[in-house]
């Protein structure tokens, strides 16, 4: 079909999908500004496919480029028409990401998430590319009291990084709504990515202070100085600690992938998908699974809530089940396993 064209494809989960591509036989091309990742990500990636099949170290590209800088992203669709290779698809994961900044300067998150969409989407449909994955969030759903969220869930995100998720989302509705006879997008609103690939040789590299329980616990286990805050032990909750639905990256990758196929095979498709286990998992249950899968001791304290937390955001995935006729397969203890694996092979990150 093409080459893939992965925005933001050297972060977190950008750079697990781009290896899944890869292993899967597609020629990928990586557009990331490194604003929030590092090129030796784009390293790790050669190394990985190196060891395992020394040919598909060449089906990889990769440019550093913001998407605000719309000449350069034309450049970059128009090489790949050159090269004889022409993007047929895109997975957009590019974006800021963090809660907090996004709460302190949401000028910043609407300028650099909005108007990079907005552009990419452009770019897409100059060059006649048309088939388009993006990489939404369940915060959109904001504080739903529901035991299960589906796709129908009222949207109603409490932050400026959920509302610019839901600002492209609807961007892209009127995009389809236009043009639905040549358009086919998917909106993957997934909950609570963790874990990395069984080399150990890609994982979650935040920058800055993580706003996610799951790189925390690492640094706390592996650093043994401070503990772990657990926000609330009153929710009501199966032990009074906050319920989330946590799904092991590369499952993450691999339903980017299904979807990106399902929506170019069936055309004129405009999909929300929540990407979730359907399982929820407590803060303490999660700290019980790490220690016993990694044979060592989480330290961690108990103090107040926070505000804009919620008790549970656990997925309701029956849509993706039967859409992609897929669920995500690995468990809790191989998340807990490969993402120790990662942070003792690279405890500063890359």
């Amino acid at each position: 079909m093409g080459s893939i064209l992965v925005t933001g494809g050297a972060g977190f989960i950008g750079s697990h999908t781009c290896l899944s591509l890869i292993e899967k036989g597609y020629e990928v091309i990586i557009l990331d500004s490194l604003i929030n990742s590092k090129n030796e990500v784009i390293n790790r990636i050669k190394k990985i496919c190196k060891a395992n099949n020394d040919l598909l170290e060449k089906n990889l590209k990769f440019f550093k480029c913001d998407l605000r800088e719309i000449n350069k992203v034309e450049k970059i669709f128009s090489e790949a028409i050159n090269g004889g290779n022409p993007i047929k698809g895109v997975i957009h994961f590019a974006g800021l990401k963090s809660v907090g900044e996004s709460i302190k300067n949401p000028i910043l998150y609407w300028d650099v998430n909005l108007i990079s969409s907005i552009n990419l989407v452009r770019v897409m449909d100059k060059f006649d590319c048309r088939n388009i994955v993006f990489s939404s969030s369940a915060t959109l759903y904001g504080q739903s009291s529901k035991e299960l969220l589906n796709e129908e869930t009222e949207i109603k995100p409490i932050n400026p990084y959920g509302t610019s998720k839901y600002g492209i989302e609807l961007f892209l509705d009127d995009v389809f709504k236009s043009t639905s006879e040549i358009w086919s997008i998917a909106k993957l609103r997934y909950f609570n990515p963790i874990g990395a690939h069984c080399s150990g040789l890609i994982g979650e590299n935040p920058v800055g202070i993580p706003n996610n329980i799951f790189p925390l616990l690492l640094d706390k286990t592996y650093k043994k100085k401070e503990n772990l805050k657990i926000f609330g032990n009153d929710w009501p909750t199966i032990d009074g600690t906050g319920v989330r639905d946590y799904i092991h990256v590369m499952d993450l990758a691999e339903a980017h992938i299904k979807i990106l196929e399902h929506i170019t095979q069936t055309k004129n498709k405009n999909l929300n998908l929540n990407i979730g286990t359907g399982k929820g998992t407590s803060v303490l249950e999660l700290i019980k699974i790490f220690e016993k899968t990694n044979n060592v001791k989480v330290p961690f304290e108990i103090v107040d809530r926070r505000p804009g937390d919620a008790a549970s955001v656990v997925a309701d995935n029956q849509l993706l089940k039967s859409t992609l006729n897929w669920l995500p397969k690995l468990s809790l203890e191989e998340m807990c396993r490969d993402g120790w694996n990662w942070k003792i092979k690279n405890p500063f990150g890359y």
